[in-house]
């Protein structure tokens, strides 16, 4: 990786990645915790007080942040992860210097304004009544919730109807000055800057923090679940599913982590993979059918994942446990290993293409506390896959006795269908789609 690190001092670091394809300038001011740190009854914290950075700040009300982004050709976005907070911006390049004196003002000295906190809230609850619209995301919400509990990865970053409600004015700004610290910000930058100045900028930033400890880590290990449990999501009037079945999955400091992603890719991670030719090609039962892993500090998920018509529900559910009892029985393949291991390398250069994807990997090693080697080897890693290897990651990992099986459908009429084609359940709920929203 040629990335360059640069220490900033106080604990905050810069990382570049000079590019001058185009006259702009990327840049991620990121931060070492995320909605994990949310309070309990107060999930959406972090959201909201990262969304609120936007909403004034010393000396510029709301309105006028907008207009002096706009007036110097910037964009600037907010994403909170359950490990981390960002703030994107991107800047033509003989703007920078003004455009980061004015990133550095939202970040550092947010305003807090009572009124566009309660317009920010509204705009929220808003949302949240949105989100019920989306199946997908509906399963996802609910197969994280049964998986995970009451752990980081199993709590929401966007809040619920009551936890916002209880989000004030004092929350957001304590929240602010616990987080928002130099020791706490990492500062990637990618673009058409040259070293030197890319650290006076990375500089102006982290200079306006305050100088602070961090809260620690607070993401444990999840624990594994025990037995077939069904989380059916009720919701009226549903002619079609969102299915999401799965466990925990893999981490990335897990020697045999490697074998393992390359061995879901073959089940399930191409449009050619052996559960999109079942349930797509063969079956017809749904458009897309796929397996994934989530990629955390902690072991996160695998997760298969089909949205077929509320008739096909069961048969499919039967189905894909079934292959995957087969992938565990049989294993994977030496000729399957092979094409995968030509797929992931011809498709390499896809991952690292631009200053800003390369930037970003090394980004998340230092977020997510990857192997510092994790990208610079992961080809070297993947050509080192035999089907033994794979084969015994996947046996190691994955046990289809013991699974969440997620549905959004409606109950009345494809729950019964759907507990009756999961042999040994162990157990089973009916959920409304807006539990979180009442």
């Amino acid at each position: 990786m040629s990335t360059t690190e640069i220490d900033l001092g106080g604990g905050a670091k810069l990382f570049l990645e000079p590019s001058s394809v185009l006259p702009l300038v990327s840049i991620v001011v990121a931060f070492r915790t995320g909605s994990a740190h949310d309070p309990p009854g107060k999930e959406g914290l972090s959201r909201v007080t990262a969304r609120m950075l936007r909403r004034g700040s010393a000396g510029l009300d709301a309105m006028e942040t907008e207009r002096a982004i706009d007036r110097l050709g910037g964009e600037v976005s907010f994403e909170v992860a359950i490990s981390s907070t960002a703030v994107g911006a991107q800047v033509l390049a003989r703007n920078a210097t003004a455009f980061v004196d004015l990133v550095a003002k939202m970040i550092a000295t947010p305003a807090f304004d009572e009124g566009e906190l309660a317009r920010l809230l509204r705009e929220t609850r808003a949302e949240l009544l949105e989100t019920l619209d989306n199946d997908r995301a509906l399963a996802d919400r609910f197969f994280r919730k049964k998986l995970f509990g009451a752990h980081g990865y199993g709590r929401t970053s966007r809040g619920t109807a009551a936890s916002i409600a209880a989000i004030d004015r004092e929350a957001v700004k304590a929240h602010h000055r616990k987080h928002y610290v130099r020791e706490n910000a990492i500062v990637a930058m990618s673009g058409d800057v040259e070293p030197a100045f890319a650290e006076k900028l990375a500089r102006t930033i982290v200079d306006a923090l305050p100088d602070g400890t961090p809260p620690g880590e607070v993401l444990t290990e999840p624990s594994p679940i025990t037995g077939r449990q069904l989380v059916f999501v009720d919701k009226p009037d549903r002619t079609q599913t969102q299915i999401l079945i799965g466990s925990l999955g893999t981490s990335a400091h897990d020697p045999d982590h490697v074998p393992f992603v390359v061995a879901n890719n073959i089940f399930g991670g191409t449009f050619t993979s052996r559960l999109t030719r079942e349930v797509r090609g063969k079956r017809g039962w749904s458009y897309g059918a796929s397996s994934r892993l989530g990629v955390d500090r902690k072991r996160h998920s695998f997760a298969m994942w089909t949205f077929p018509a509320s008739t096909d529900a069961a048969a499919c559910i039967e189905l894909e446990i079934s292959l995957l009892e087969k992938l565990l029985e049989g294993g994977v393949t030496d000729r399957e290993i092979k094409f995968m291991q030509r797929y992931i390398s011809r498709s390499w250069a896809f991952e690292i293409d631009t200053a800003q994807k390369r930037v970003h990997q090394a980004l998340d090693v230092e977020i997510l506390g990857l192997p510092r080697d994790y990208y610079d080897k992961y080809l070297e890693h993947v050509a080192n896959v035999t089907a033994e290897s794979a084969n015994a990651a996947l046996r190691a990992r994955l046990d289809p006795k013991n699974l969440v099986i997620a549905v959004v459908g409606t109950a009345a009429t494809t729950e019964g269908a759907v507990k009756a084609k999961i042999a040994d359940l162990a157990s089973d709920e009916v959920v409304p789609y807006d539990l979180e929203s009442r």
